[in-house]
């Protein structure tokens, strides 16, 4: 089905640095399983799966990070893939048939803010007909209080960091006054004013206004640009800020795309039913991310049919809300290596989403990865530090599971709609192979 990687003897990959990121990952297979990274406009994201299978080195290595065999070799990590079919029996087959009926159970997983609650989204848009007015409007006030989040973590990063944007002296009559420095009322203003999530009251004009003026000053893109790694900032800020002035529009209905990039903590365990298809159930669970939510996943390992693990790759240059000296990627390892070598997973499938493909390309420039992983040398080429990423998390698997990589863009239906169709082919795989007709 895909490319077959196993742990590389060869040194670490030489620098490749490069500005352009038009790259692609190869895996053939059927037509919909090529992987590729492109970036010929933003939004493109484009990916399929590559089937990591176990080795008898795999299976008998414990923690051996300083050993040569552990070291990056970026050539084998995505290529000499052999073609397969899926090897999926045809003809009525009541077996079979009984199989594909039963419901599968899907656990996403991952650490915080690594895009599951995106996916359950995307679920119910191409599979449950979307979202209704009602529901759109829901999201009204957290669209709200993901703008006014943002533009102060904005503001108060400026405050801290870079003091000298803002002009302090606001006396009207002075002649001279530098008009690309932030007024300073301005942004007090801002920082005074709250969202209530339980309200329906309208966003304020005035204040709607300022923020506009701030966020298209120059200099606050240029701040931001260059210290992303320097304070947390959500991954839609952008898209929010950019379009504030649509948004705080008294008739303002939030669309699709607003959905799919605000942001909410997920508490709890959210579970979501929808069919793949006739014969094809599924119960998917999304659970909290955070440290603080882990321990309740428990409940939800029983008869686990497929894993789907998401990994933010833009959290490389990021570390925890709730521990600021841990990196967000090392703490994905970490958890990633819990999960697929847990005991409750021996015969679970799992899938890994390397997500966030957009942001970290437009970052990668500005915010090295080699700055926060020495071992990687590729520069600023995507495809290179997007495959080194994947070769850490294909270094943690001790279990013998097949692991299903894809590189997603959660906010892209479009993308998601093609991932999943190989991700339904992994699920009909799996079920049939525990029927034992394959």
């Amino acid at each position: 089905m895909g490319a077959c990687v196993s742990k590389s003897s060869d040194a670490p990959a030489g620098s490749g640095a490069q500005s352009k990121v038009n790259t692609n990952l190869k895996a053939s297979g059927q037509s919909h399983t090529n992987t590729t990274i492109a970036r010929t406009r933003q939004s493109e994201a484009v990916s399929g799966p590559v089937v990591i299978p176990a080795t008898k080195e795999h299976n008998n290595s414990s923690d051996s990070s300083n050993d040569d065999s552990t070291r990056y070799n970026e050539k084998n990590q995505l290529g000499n893939s052999e073609s397969a079919g899926s090897g999926l029996p045809t003809g009525n087959n009541n077996q079979a048939g009984n199989q594909l009926n039963k419901e599968v159970k899907v656990l996403l997983l991952g650490s915080g803010e690594s895009g599951k609650s995106t996916i359950v989204k995307q679920m119910k848009i191409l599979h449950q007909n979307g979202y209704s007015k009602e529901e759109l409007l829901e999201y009204k006030p957290f669209v709200y209080k993901n703008v006014m989040d943002c533009i102060k973590s904005i503001i108060n990063a400026i405050v801290d960091l870079e003091p000298q944007l803002i002009r302090k002296v606001e006396d009207a009559s002075e002649k001279d006054k530098d008009d690309t420095l932030l007024s300073y009322n301005d942004l007090n203003d801002i920082l005074d004013y709250e969202v209530n999530i339980n309200s329906k009251d309208p966003f304020n004009e005035q204040i709607a206004l300022k923020i506009n003026k701030a966020y298209s000053n120059p200099k606050v893109k240029e701040f931001i640009k260059y210290h992303s790694a320097d304070f947390y900032l959500i991954d839609s800020s952008n898209y929010f800020l950019s379009d504030i002035m649509r948004i705080t529009k008294k008739n303002y209905i939030p669309t699709t795309n607003d959905i799919l990039r605000t942001r909410k903590k997920t508490s709890g365990i959210y579970d979501f039913r929808f069919s793949m298809g006739p014969g094809l159930p599924i119960h998917m669970y999304d659970v909290g991310g955070q440290r603080s939510e882990r321990k309740k996943w428990i409940h939800c390992f029983d008869n686990v049919t497929l894993i789907i693990f998401c990994v933010a790759l833009s959290e490389y240059d990021q570390v925890l809300l709730e521990e600021n000296s841990q990196n967000r990627l090392e703490e994905s390892l970490t958890l990633f290596d819990s999960v697929v070598n847990s005991r409750w997973f021996a015969r679970t499938s799992i899938v890994l989403f390397l997500n966030k493909i957009d942001v970290f390309a437009e970052k990668l420039p500005y915010s090295p990865l080699e700055n926060y992983f020495p071992d990687y040398s590729g520069g600023n080429n995507i495809n290179k530090a997007a495959k080194y990423i994947l070769w850490r998390f294909t270094q943690v698997s001790r279990s013998g599971l097949n692991i299903y990589p894809h590189v997603t863009q959660a906010t892209d239906t479009s993308n998601i709609e093609l991932v999943f169709a190989a991700v339904k082919e992994t699920i009909l795989e799996n079920s049939l192979k525990d029927s034992g007709l394959l």
